[in-house]
């Protein structure tokens, strides 16, 4: 409330009591002066600040070389955050090693998976577990920074999401190519320059990812189906820029397997939240190839073939059924999106 808003209530509430006094309704004070109310206090314990509570969910399987020292950073860094409330939770994804005690003598809240579900079904366990209202996923084995927690804080003031970007660096040549090819799709698609697909480094309102949860799959794709969605759900995402580091241990992501993989999720998204972006370019594809057929057919035969009625029929379906799915995710919108979040 502005200066001359909390004075002119001031003075509104003055007149009321002096008038109540006048008539007898209250004491007059000894003074014979109406005490003047005081200002309304801020809430206790609110400094002002967007995240107030935070989880950190740490996704770990056999990462007994790196946990320690990631835990240790992470207590320093939280310590000097002074948050109202901050945990760790730590997701033993069926670990054969010591990881889990490793996370219990750190001071980290433990959940365990009986056997390897994916990094993926992990990450999902702690969102669900997470009792903040802000959740800051990083991977187990060392190579996210904490120290980029503060940057990203004060990113959040603004943001819904602030993902922490490797800027095409971090892996293999191969992989970090795959990354850049994946970043390149989704940012058409998506319609927005998406500089990392695949970080697992993020810092995300916990009401908004917990709502996507049943979307995210049980593999390392995490990632990308937590930035497409949000970002063509229309909340605010900011890429943080950071240096990763290397790791120690063997990482469990089959380039083939998982990068194929991330392919289809990204089309599965798209058609999702953005479906003319998929079957508008097919259909101008369909089309485009109708017309050319129907171009040769005419000057080579002089007649309208039934291969470029063919091609033409299957452009208008193929933009049907994209306006179709347009209207079908529009009113899937309706139940992940509530204009109340930031007031809760």
């Amino acid at each position: 409330m502005s200066a001359d808003l909390q004075h002119a209530d001031l003075e509104v509430r003055t007149d009321a009591l002096t008038s109540l006094v006048a008539q007898g309704e209250l004491p007059r004070p000894p003074a014979g002066e109406v005490p003047i109310p005081a200002a309304p206090r801020a809430p206790a314990g609110r400094s002002g600040r967007a995240v107030q509570r935070l989880s950190v969910v740490v996704p770990a399987r056999n990462e007994s070389p790196n946990l320690p020292g990631l835990l240790c950073e992470l207590q320093t860094v939280l310590a000097a955050a002074n948050l109202p409330f901050h945990e760790v939770i730590v997701i033993d994804d069926g670990s054969t090693d010591d990881t889990a005690a490793l996370a219990t003598a750190h001071g980290a809240r433990l959940a365990q998976h009986a056997e390897s579900l994916g990094n993926g079904a992990a990450v999902k366990r702690g969102i669900r577990e997470a009792k903040g209202d802000w959740i800051l996923l990083l991977d187990g084995d060392g190579q996210h920074p904490p120290a980029e927690l503060p940057a990203m804080l004060a990113l959040a003031e603004r943001y819904d999401m602030v993902v922490g970007s490797r800027g095409g660096q971090g892996g293999s040549m191969h992989r970090n190519v795959a990354n850049q090819v994946y970043s390149r799709f989704a940012s058409y698609v998506s319609g927005r320059h998406i500089p990392d697909l695949t970080s697992g480094f993020r810092l995300v309102r916990a009401d908004v990812v917990k709502d996507l949860v049943w979307l995210l799959p049980n593999t390392f794709s995490y990632p990308t189906t937590i930035t497409m969605s949000m970002l063509r759900g229309g909340w605010a995402v900011a890429f943080h820029p950071f240096t990763v580091r290397p790791r120690r241990g063997k990482s469990h992501i089959r380039l083939l397997a998982d990068g194929s993989r991330f392919f289809l999720i990204i089309l599965r998204i798209a058609t999702m939240f953005a479906p003319l972006r998929v079957f508008l370019p097919a259909s101008l594809l369909m089309g485009a190839l109708g017309f050319c057929w129907y171009c040769y057919t005419w000057l080579h035969d002089g007649r309208f073939t039934n291969g470029a009625v063919l091609l033409f029929s299957q452009a208008t379906l193929l933009f049907a059924l994209g306006l179709i799915a347009e209207q079908i995710a529009a009113l899937r919108f309706q139940n992940l999106s509530r204009d109340d979040r930031r007031g809760t």
